[in-house]
């Protein structure tokens, strides 16, 4: 049955009393609002860890408000990697694909998700403007931090999975109306990234529930700090996927219709994300190359298993790829690279997304790098890290949500994007910006300047002896932080002044893409199709991709292969440690 054979629905004004779609729009807009305001907070303070390494020691003229560079880094990365993730994530990966289906989410799910996750959030900014959870994003034991803190993690952590049954139950009803269909492919990314983020959270919950929330309550006085690094790093690795993999949807899904062109190929993308599901989970303790009781054989095979998570990366690469291209030639871009120049560069959501994407390429390799067992050693605990961290999470990801509030604030509210030309700037500022700073932190982090450090505390004169050979590098990470200040209050402008503008004749639609070899579903959106579906005779690839619980039973098989081999030794072998309150 062809998409034409539905009605036809007239779009409704955006001023219309009964607008069935303005809860799911408020909703998606309070995900949204929140998830940058954490984001604005934690931008703000970044900055002043990069002047840290360029020996500028910003934190005495902070006092009160922030009073030693742990602190200020701990709100950094925990607002930063954990809040404004987890909302824009948990917003977009419930709007969407209710949209491309044209069903309604389980409301009240769907805010019970932003309530305990609000809630885990104030809870977390208690704990870290106090001074008393100094605990870095990573919360290692047996530093210690407050029961707030661990309380409000725990209950983020658990507001982040609510979504996955809210996904369930939309395909469910969806597939019940369209049997022998196979699901619509932003809906299809999203269900797979809920999917893998469920069987990865379960570490970060084990670690908080079972060992850090009684130890910091007092009912228990020891932890054991080598079984919670290893939990955590079960979820902390595919974390990175749980942040990357939304950007993935909007590369797959929407961003060919904005560009003006198609999504090349629809299997691929589904293959791409089915392989992230799998691969991303077995990997984590590749992290803790230098931690003591892995043996020489584990660090061998988490090596192997961690080079696997490059295939759905470069398939990722080549499909997105040829869609760009394919959408620069149909505007008439000739030449090697004439098709890239040709993309809508003014267009500050394509900017920021396709930015994003040249960002990624270079994080990539560095990703390489640090899951390789020998190259690691040389990396290990130095600002390459984050370096690399903040050109994957830092731009990839949060660069493409920057691109996509940009099209997305007009869509929710009606109103006007403030500045189009000051959202493009700010995308381009914040690629300039990160670049630099990243720049400097890698090539930092090959003299061997050691990550999370207060180095701008040192005497002038042993900073200088200390880290003389790493200074132009250490000057460019504190460039690159300047950079990323003038990038924040950019888009700040207009985030907030689009927040407040004159309204629109017409609300912008959704981009949903369109595929080769495939047709649009069968949703309606303000009167026309939108969304992705492969045509079920052209792909025996996809429908077999279609077994999701087949292949999230096999990750889960696969992940208790690799952990239970790692965590016997440890628990056989207990430690147990009182906690340490050091900054």
């Amino acid at each position: 049955m062809s998409a034409t054979a539905f009605p036809t629905v007239l779009p409704a004004s955006i001023d219309a009393p009964a607008d069935a779609l303005a809860p799911q729009r408020r909703t998606m807009l309070a995900f949204l609002v929140w998830g940058f305001s954490a984001l604005m907070i934690g931008a703000m303070i970044g900055p002043l860890q990069a002047l840290n390494y360029g020996g500028v020691n910003a934190y005495p003229s902070l006092t009160p408000l922030l009073k030693t560079y742990y602190q200020g880094l701990t709100i950094h990365g925990v607002l930063n990697a954990y809040i404004f993730t987890f909302f824009v994530t948990c917003g977009l990966l419930v709007y969407l694909p209710a949209r491309e289906l044209g069903l309604m989410p389980n409301m009240a799910l769907w805010r019970g998700c932003f309530a305990a996750m609000a809630l885990g959030t104030l809870m977390l900014l208690v704990a870290m403007f106090d001074n008393s959870s100094s605990v870095l994003w990573t919360f290692y034991p047996p530093l210690k931090g407050s029961a707030w803190f661990y309380l409000g993690m725990t209950l983020v952590v658990a507001g982040s999975l609510m979504p996955l049954p809210i996904l369930l139950d939309l395909r469910a009803r969806w597939k019940a109306r369209r049997p022998g269909e196979i699901t619509p492919l932003v809906t299809y990314m999203s269900l797979t990234t809920m999917l893998m983020w469920a069987l990865a959270g379960g570490g970060a919950l084990i670690e908080l529930v079972v060992q850090l929330n009684p130890w910091a309550l007092g009912f228990t006085d020891t932890v054991d700090p080598i079984v919670a690094r290893t939990l955590f790093w079960w979820t902390g690795h595919p974390i990175v996927y749980f942040w990357l993999m939304p950007a993935y949807v909007s590369w797959y899904g929407l961003l060919s219709k904005q560009i003006g062109g198609k999504l090349v190929s629809d299997p691929m993308a589904r293959l791409s994300f089915a392989l992230l599901l799998i691969f991303s989970l077995p990997v984590g303790s590749h992290h803790q190359f230098t931690d003591p009781g892995f043996s020489p054989i584990w660090r061998g095979i988490l090596t192997a298993l961690t080079l696997s998570v490059a295939l759905p990366s470069l398939i990722t690469a080549f499909t997105i790829g040829l869609s760009l291209e394919y959408a620069g030639r149909l505007r008439g871009g000739r030449g090697f690279i004439g098709w890239f120049t040709a993309l809508p560069w003014r267009d500050p959501s394509v900017a920021a997304q396709v930015l994003a994407m040249l960002t990624f390429i270079f994080g990539g390799a560095g990703g390489i790098v640090n899951g390789s067992w020998e190259l690691n050693n040389i990396v290990h605990n130095t600002t390459w890290v984050p370096g690399h961290f903040h050109i994957t999470v830092g731009t990839a990801s949060a660069l493409t949500f920057m691109g996509v509030a940009f099209w997305m604030l007009p869509h929710l509210t009606g109103q006007r994007l403030l500045s189009r030309r000051l959202a493009l700037a700010s995308a381009w500022l914040w690629f300039t910006g990160m670049s630099v700073f990243a720049l400097g932190m890698h090539w930092a982090g090959l003299h061997g300047v050691p990550r999370r450090a207060w180095v701008s505390m040192l005497p002038r004169s042993v900073y200088d002896r200390v880290y003389g050979d790493a200074h132009l590098a250490l000057i460019l990470v504190a460039v690159g932080g300047c950079i990323l200040w003038l990038a924040t209050i950019a888009f700040y402008t207009v985030f907030l002044g689009s927040l407040a503008t004159r309204r629109l004749d017409r609300r912008p639609a959704i981009p949903f893409a369109q595929a080769f070899g495939g047709r649009e579903s069968y949703a309606l959106d303000g009167g026309a199709p939108v969304g992705v579906v492969a045509h079920p005779s052209v792909s025996k690839l996809a429908r077999a991709l279609e077994h999701l619980g087949l292949i999230t039973a096999f990750t889960a098989l696969a992940t208790a292969a690799a952990y239970v081999p790692i965590f016997w030794p440890f628990l056989q072998n207990a430690t147990a440690a009182h906690g340490w309150k050091v900054w």
